[in-house]
Formats: structure tokens, C-alpha cells, sequence
């Protein structure tokens, strides 16, 4: 992943620490000096959302542990590799398409953001301009050129920002 994608796992992992699982933690307390656990919707409601939280905590820890964080920015562009756009033409069908590789956690398909492990990526890693790819895909074999390539810091392509409000359990 980028180095900016790692910040973002830290980022919600520490809000999520720091910030959230406190907050609830005060909301399971002040639901169970209310009385009856066993009938007690707040209570419940709020140990449900601790257990959302440390599940998404354990990920995330998981995820910071085996990050493999590299800069794409210090790599040679002479070859499409991880956190390069390459712009690409269909030989069948002369349909163009532009992708960027990213990491897992970093990838929108949707936007042309994939990840370096699918299988278009995995047959673009290491062409030049120029070049053939071919690919099995769902859809069928395809072969594509390589028409051009181009560096972006991949944040500034990523239409879906997570912010704070989006790490947290309502």
C-alpha cells in the first residue's frame, strides 16, 4: 500500500481506539447502572457496538502488521508497476480503458483503481509502452497494448474518502 493509505488505517484505527470504544465504553456504563441488564436495550445496544469495534480494531491492527508500504513515487516509470495509470486499448475491440494498481484496501475498481492482485494488474505489472498484455478475465481472454502510462499520487484519484464520521458505529 501507498504511504498515505497506511496513514489512513492508522488514522481510523486510533479514532477508533482512542475516540469511539471510549465513548461507548460510557454509554455500555451509564445503560447498566440504569438497572436490569437483562431487559436493558441500551445496554445491549452498546456492547453490540464494542464487540463491532474491537472486531474492526483486530482487522485493522492485522492490516497494519503485514502492510507492505511503498512509494510509488521513487519507483522507475519506464514500466507499468504498483501505483502507476496505465492507459490501455482492447485489440478486438479498440475499447480504451485507464487503471491505476493500488492496494487491496486502497482499490475502486469502479473508479479504475485495482489491485495490484487481480488479474489484469498481475498481467500489466512490467509492461512498457507499446506492449501486449493478455489476461483471462470473466468475461473471456482479452488482450490489450499498452498505449501510455502516467504517474498520480493515487489519493488524488480515490473518489471515496472515509473520513470520521464514517469509522464510527451509529
Amino acid at each position: 500500500m501507498t504511504p498515505r493509505g497506511y496513514d489512513e488505517l492508522l488514522k481510523e484505527f486510533k479514532y477508533l481506539k482512542d475516540v469511539e470504544k471510549p465513548k461507548v465504553n460510557q454509554e455500555k456504563q451509564r445503560a447498566a447502572e440504569l438497572g436490569d441488564r437483562s431487559e436493558n436495550a441500551e445496554y445491549h445496544a452498546a456492547k453490540e457496538k464494542l464487540r463491532h469495534i474491537d472486531k474492526r480494531l483486530f482487522y485493522l491492527n492485522s492490516m497494519i502488521e503485514k502492510a507492505q508500504i511503498i512509494d510509488p513515487s521513487l519507483l522507475d516509470h519506464s514500466r507499468i508497476h504498483f501505483g502507476l495509470t496505465a492507459h490501455i486499448i482492447d485489440q478486438n475491440s479498440d475499447d480504451e480503458f485507464t487503471y491505476t494498481i493500488c492496494g487491496t484496501l486502497e482499490s475502486e475498481p469502479e473508479n479504475g483503481l485495482i489491485s495490484v492482485h487481480s488479474p489484469l494488474a498481475k498481467a500489466m505489472l512490467g509492461k512498457k509502452e507499446g506492449e501486449e498484455l493478455t489476461v483471462i478475465l470473466p468475461s473471456g481472454k482479452k488482450t490489450y497494448e499498452v498505449d501510455s502510462m502516467m504517474f498520480y499520487a493515487l489519493f488524488s484519484l480515490k473518489k471515496n474518502h472515509r473520513t470520521e464520521a464514517d469509522f464510527g458505529y451509529k
